[in-house]
């Protein structure tokens, strides 16, 4: 059975009930995404994505003592009074481990606010990319939401979603018939960055693509190069993080 694929390449891009009861991927590579990921492979409870810095404070207050650890960014640097940052790997078992990490970015969570209407919404990123494509072979209509930066396009969302379409395409999953026109610039754009139709990219050829991304410089003037080098990882993990919309928590599956 074959399936569309849409992909964002902002979320101002998705009109007025388009995800309506189909599955969404929010990217936001550099990096909510990657750290989410991280978040839940190092033993994370959950994690609770919010738009702003004073509902974070919030609810991480409502928790037990000891149960929240407050995460996030704004302008891409960690938030005066947060336990940790944006840095993915700021978030391991020692961090995070049983706890419940409720978190603020600048694009990443906002993104994720578009996809309520959606039937069920994955968090995506190349540290879990098989996983989470084997996921999305049996998901139905697929839609790629990439958050970009301050409602600008980013090479590096754009390209995590073509590494998704090409996985899928490649699965026949999906028939390049059934991409809309984002999707196939964002497969075109994969292909061409990745060298020749290649499928399994190492982390030092994808790097350097990362790099020469608006996410990708503003981490190296901030001095967070190694953000980068983490992103770049492909199939660092086996899991999938899920936004249930009810309950408005990420976990792993």
């Amino acid at each position: 059975m074959h399936v569309k694929l849409a992909t964002y390449f902002l979320p101002a891009l998705v009109g007025p009930g388009e995800l309506d009861g189909e599955t969404a991927v929010v990217i936001d590579l550099l990096r909510a995404s990657t750290t989410i990921c991280h978040a839940l492979a190092a033993g994370a409870k959950e994690v609770v994505p919010c738009l702003e810095v004073d509902e974070a404070k919030r609810i991480a207050a409502a928790l037990p003592p000891g149960e929240a650890v407050l995460g996030g960014e704004r302008e891409g640097v960690r938030i005066d009074g947060f336990d940790l940052g944006n840095s993915p790997e700021e978030y391991r078992p020692e961090t995070v481990g049983g706890r419940t990490v409720v978190f603020t970015t600048t694009n990443g969570t906002r993104a994720m606010n578009v996809c309520r209407g959606a039937g069920r919404v994955f968090i995506g990123s190349f540290v879990c990319l098989s996983a989470l494509c084997d996921r999305l072979k049996s998901a139905g209509p697929i839609n790629l939401l990439c958050a970009g930066t301050k409602g600008k396009i980013t090479r590096e969302d754009v390209l995590c979603a073509g590494a998704i379409a090409d996985r899928l395409l490649s699965s026949g999953a999906v028939r390049d018939d059934e991409l809309n026109d984002q999707a196939r610039i964002a497969w075109e754009a994969w292909r061409q960055a990745t060298g020749a139709y290649s499928l399994q990219p190492t982390a030092y050829g994808l790097t350097p693509a990362l790099r020469h991304s608006q996410g990708g410089r503003n981490l190296i003037r901030l001095g967070l190069e190694r953000d980068i080098e983490a992103a770049a990882q492909i199939d660092r993990f086996a899991i999938v993080p899920e936004l249930d919309l009810k309950a408005w928590r990420i976990t792993a599956l």
